[in-house]
């Protein structure tokens, strides 16, 4: 009996919880008129922890951005409620992809690098038929210095992601925690500060991964729709 394919993730749904509904509350409801500081951090928070237990219990899949996802998300409740200054925010945000960046480049040293997890992995790329190619031209080596590349790159996407969440929080913060006018800020910070992180780190990656996908292309000969998982089925559904 053939294994279950696992959900696809609803991008809206994680767009609205983890972003929209935060930043709404946090800048909207958390004035001492409608739930306070307290319970607009409070709540703004329960949302994305909320999707993330649910995400999982659903899809009955964990991995490990989804993990350094909710540790942050504790981490900045945490924070609010201990009432933490805007600086340690600011630490905060750029640890985590700092973290990141750190385990991809240890992950070298284990069986199965990151790279593979987060760019190598079987829901975008038909790895069977990518392999099956690179043992026909003997092009294994040389795949697996293509792999250390690009966890050299996608390192530093991830070094420079923390540089920018760092400058961004520094710059968006200044107000006392416990405040609305702090929660007003974090909110702020979801949602400007979002693009302004975000847009540059989608950028990299997706240079990273254009990189990755060129040498795949000239190790294994294989073109784009080929080496996509279900491109060169999708191609030849096509009409004539």
């Amino acid at each position: 009996m053939p294994a279950k394919t696992p959900k696809h993730e609803s991008l809206l749904l994680n767009l609205i919880c983890n972003i929209a509904l935060p930043t709404l509350i946090l800048t909207k409801f958390s004035s001492d008129k409608y739930l306070g500081p307290l319970w607009g951090l409070v709540i703004a928070l329960a949302f994305p922890v909320g999707y993330g237990i649910w995400d999982f219990a659903t899809r009955k899949k964990m991995n490990f951005i989804s993990i350094i996802g909710f540790v942050s998300v504790l981490l900045s409740g945490g924070f609010g409620l201990l009432k933490v200054g805007g600086f340690w925010f600011a630490v905060k945000d750029a640890a985590m992809p700092t973290v990141i960046g750190i385990a991809v480049l240890l992950s070298l040293k284990s069986k199965q690098p990151l790279v593979r997890e987060l760019l190598f992995n079987d829901q975008v790329i038909d790895i069977p038929r990518v392999d099956a190619a690179l043992t026909e031209r003997s092009a294994g080596p040389a795949f697996e210095s293509l792999l250390v590349r690009a966890s050299y790159a996608l390192a530093a996407t991830f070094f420079v992601s923390a540089a920018i969440n760092f400058a961004t929080a520094r710059w968006l913060i200044r107000s006392e925690p416990g405040t609305e006018a702090f929660n007003a800020e974090l909110g702020k910070m979801h949602s400007i500060g979002m693009v302004i992180m975000a847009v540059p780190a989608m950028l990299m990656l997706m240079l990273v991964l254009w990189r990755l996908i060129s040498g795949i292309q000239r190790l294994t000969g294989l073109d784009t729709d080929s080496i996509f998982k279900g491109g060169e089925a999708q191609k030849k559904s096509e009409p004539a």
